[in-house]
């Protein structure tokens, strides 16, 4: 029996804004998506698409790139890299999980998150608050 696909889904796709305010009047208020959650210390927001579990994910700090989601980003990393493709991002741990970026053989990015660590907690106003712990599966 083969293992299951490395690649889970596509957690979020980043999108870089010069400033969060900016962008959210943009998607949400012009565009009509729903804050999920901001985290003003990292300098993003998540907005919803409402026909899918992705997020839109505001970044003052990140490239536009897609995220793909993976079990674990360590094993997915050593996967990629025996199947002949480089790390270019080492595993660093974020406020949810690990993300990692590596590249395939033909130069193509893939930033790889886990969200090991769980979901953002929000207030009422999607202000983040802190992570909610991943469910268990007893």
């Amino acid at each position: 029996m083969s293992d299951p696909p490395l690649l889970r889904g596509v957690d979020a796709i980043t999108i870089p804004v010069p400033d969060l305010d900016q962008g959210l009047r943009f998607y949400r208020d012009q565009l009509g998506h729903t804050l999920l959650w901001r985290h003003d210390d990292i300098g993003q927001a998540g907005l919803s698409m409402p026909e899918s579990d992705t997020e839109m994910v505001l970044s003052t700090a990140l490239d536009y790139a897609p995220n793909w989601l993976v079990t674990s980003v360590p094993e997915a990393m050593r996967s990629v890299v025996a199947a002949g493709g480089r790390v270019v991002l080492e595993a660093t741990p974020i406020p949810v999980g690990t993300v990692a970026v590596v590249e395939d053989p033909f130069g193509n990015a893939l930033t790889m998150v886990d969200l090991s660590a769980g979901r953002y907690a929000t207030d009422a106003t999607g202000d983040v608050t802190g992570v909610d712990p991943p469910a268990r599966s007893d």
